[in-house]
C-alpha cells in the first residue's frame, strides 16, 4: 500500500466552533469531534448519531480530518483509509 499523501501541503485550517457545527444547530449531541483539515469545519464522529464529519468529506469531498479532542493529534484520509498518528 503507498502512503497517503492528501496531508502534504495542507492549509493552516482553523477551528469553526467549539463543537459539531451540525449538532450545534440542531441541539444534537456528539461523543468526539473532528476537524477538517481543509477547511475548518468540526463534525461529530462516526460512533455520533448523526456521523456529521463523515457527511462534511461526503458532501465536499475534503479527504483529511483530525481529531478535535484535547490531547490528540491523529487524522484520518477518508479516500485511502490511512490513520497518520501526529498531525500538526
Amino acid at each position: 500500500m503507498s502512503v497517503c499523501d492528501h496531508f502534504d501541503h495542507l492549509p493552516a485550517a482553523v477551528a469553526r466552533t467549539h463543537g459539531c457545527e451540525e449538532c450545534l444547530q440542531i441541539g444534537g449531541t456528539w461523543v468526539h469531534l473532528r476537524m477538517c483539515l481543509a477547511c475548518g469545519h468540526v463534525g461529530c464522529c462516526n460512533a455520533s448519531e448523526h456521523r456529521h464529519a463523515r457527511r462534511h468529506f461526503e458532501a465536499t469531498g475534503h479527504p483529511v480530518m483530525r481529531s478535535a479532542q484535547p490531547g490528540e493529534g491523529w487524522g484520518w484520509c477518508y479516500v485511502h483509509q490511512w490513520y497518520a498518528p501526529n498531525v500538526g
